[in-house]
């Protein structure tokens, strides 16, 4: 594959604030690279033309980058749940170093392509999770210990409320990357989100060229201990969420 630029990321991180070296910049030429091979062998995603990886993934990552700094969690935990591909989580770690980052993937494939991709980038402080949500979220060692979670386009609001909330502890919060109309979801999901600990806080509309549709990053605040019987066993809260 020829050298690829990475101008377009470059100039988009800028103007989200973000500043990214030549070393950095690399890191995600080496990601993009790694995306399009494995991508031949394993659906990873849909998008692979260079400039809509780097908009549509790698940006849209980004967006988070401001709203974690802002909470000064210095050397805070991370858990992204339902990684895919590494979204959001491995591109916050290239930018964040300092952040412990876990990347939580059901699908063993996806998952050994998240591995290797972060031992190639030679990234510390970072672990891939083979596991569903629902199953990984009983262990306690991931119960309520992270200070923040994330996760991008992995279901609505009240189904994955149920899969993120378990895993943050009080005080911390969930970003959930949203796009689209969202207003009858948000209604939808106050009641379970107050079920499991949680309080919806803020919404804040994305801004990112490229993007044509709209994109929020919805904040849900962690105040109080989820009950122990959530989340329900694996397959449950898509099929019957809480109410």
């Amino acid at each position: 594959m020829a050298d690829i630029s990475m101008n377009r990321l470059a100039e988009g991180a800028a103007k989200l604030g973000v500043t990214l070296d030549s070393s950095k910049l690399e890191q995600f030429s080496i990601y993009y690279r790694d995306l399009v091979d494995w991508n031949s062998r394993i659906n990873l995603t849909a998008i692979t033309d260079s400039e809509e990886v780097q908009v549509k993934h790698f940006l849209d990552s980004l967006t988070l980058v401001s709203p974690i700094n802002a909470k000064q969690c210095h050397g805070c935990r991370i858990i992204d749940v339902g990684s895919g591909a590494g979204f959001p989580g491995i591109p916050l770690k290239i930018v964040l170093p300092d952040i412990n980052m876990t990347l939580l993937e059901a699908t063993t494939k996806k998952a050994l392509f998240i591995k290797q991709l972060f031992e190639k980038l030679k990234l510390k402080d970072i672990e891939v999770l083979n596991a569903r949500a629902e199953e990984a979220a009983q262990k306690p060692q991931y119960r309520e210990k992270f200070d923040i979670v994330v996760s991008r386009a992995v279901a609505e609001l009240a189904v994955l409320s149920e899969l993120t909330l378990p895993f943050c502890a009080i005080g911390g919060f969930v970003i959930a990357q949203k796009k689209g109309d969202i207003r009858v979801e948000m209604e939808q999901s106050v009641k379970a989100i107050e079920m499991l600990g949680g309080k919806l806080s803020i919404i804040e509309k994305v801004r990112l060229d490229g993007l044509e549709d709209e994109r929020y990053l919805v904040f849900i605040e962690k105040i109080s201990s989820t009950p122990q019987k959530y989340p329900r066993r694996p397959g449950m809260p898509e099929k019957r969420p809480l109410k």
